[in-house]
């Protein structure tokens, strides 16, 4: 099989993937319905039981799973472009924590004011963003500086939203929840929360597969070719963390989904970002929906936060990534 070939197949696969994905997680829960009840709710929605289902509680939560995925996963494969770092991930490095910290406070401090918890969100992370290039920057920044930097900034946070939360401990259950990383709840008026940063998402990743292409050939070989680095990177950077902020400002600190999907499909499809980037938005996509899925049956009628199902999967591959970096 040639190399293009075997290409289209895994993009192939990954869609498959995210149709699948998208009839599981529509189809099943604490009441299962078939796939004929799915299709009619979908093409003819009416006032009978399956609709209702289909139309209020599921539709809403899967597309909103979607888009996270496809955020979390695109933010995380951009990140590990720009700076060089296979570690890297808007959870580990602290860009999420910087999301949570703004979330937290809209969330317990200033409630009224729930509807800027976005971009609320976007600056935290953007501080993060900061706090770790100036931490890690020492005539240049390197992986392992990135990582342990990220790693601080990550505690330093937490340790100021656990402080937060015992402060506040009688408005803590909400924001409890919304740190682990879940779904429950969540309905149509959550997805324009998320749904435009995922369009800017998509139509910027055709714009930025070039760069993070020449990036990967250095900093000195980017300059060759003309790119301005240290602009890129933190245009980049920019959209990283708008991603990664759009989807902790809905579902929570949602934690290694930017980690694993770009790798798995770096491992199928190479590294080129022109093929990296839409796959890692279609199995990220596909991803969150499957596992939440799996979070709500598994333990019916409790049901899991995605988030620890998430964590599951997550640890044992970045364990293995660890080894495999040593």
């Amino acid at each position: 099989m040639s190399r293009n070939l075997l290409r289209t197949t895994v993009l192939l696969a990954f869609v498959l993937l995210l149709v699948l994905g998208f009839v599981i997680s529509v189809s099943c829960g604490s009441t299962d319905l078939a796939l004929e009840q799915v299709l009619g709710a979908l093409v003819k929605p009416g006032n009978d039981s399956a609709s209702l289902i289909v139309w209020n509680l599921r539709l809403p939560r899967t597309i909103l799973a979607a888009l996270v995925g496809t955020n979390l996963a695109l933010s995380g494969a951009i990140l590990q472009g720009i700076m060089h770092n296979p570690l890297a991930d808007p959870n580990i490095i602290g860009v999420s924590s910087g999301a949570g910290l703004a979330g937290i406070i809209i969330l317990i401090l200033c409630p009224a004011y729930e509807y800027l918890i976005t971009p609320v969100s976007f600056l935290g992370a953007l501080f993060a963003c900061f706090l770790i290039y100036v931490l890690a920057w020492k005539d240049g920044v390197k992986p392992v500086r990135v990582i342990l930097a990220g790693v601080a900034v990550s505690a330093f946070l937490g340790s100021i939203i656990t402080s937060v939360m015992i402060f506040y401990s009688d408005r803590v259950h909400g924001a409890l929840m919304w740190m682990i990383g879940g779904l429950s709840a969540r309905g149509w008026t959550h997805v324009p929360l998320v749904l435009p940063y995922t369009v800017v998402g998509l139509l910027c990743m055709y714009f930025a597969a070039r760069y993070l292409n020449v990036l990967q050939l250095g900093d000195e070989m980017a300059r060759g070719l003309g790119v301005n680095v240290e602009k890129t990177r933190l245009l980049l950077t920019l959209l990283a963390a708008l991603l990664a902020a759009s989807a902790v400002s809905a579902v929570g600190l949602l934690g290694f989904v930017g980690l694993v999907v770009p790798h798995i499909v770096r491992l199928l499809l190479g590294s080129d970002y022109r093929l990296l980037l839409p796959g890692t938005a279609l199995l990220g996509a596909g991803i969150i929906m499957i596992s939440d899925t799996f979070a709500r049956v598994i333990l019916s009628p409790v049901e899991l936060p995605v988030g620890i199902i998430m964590a599951f999967l997550g640890a044992p591959f970045f364990l293995y990534l660890l080894r495999r970096e040593s």
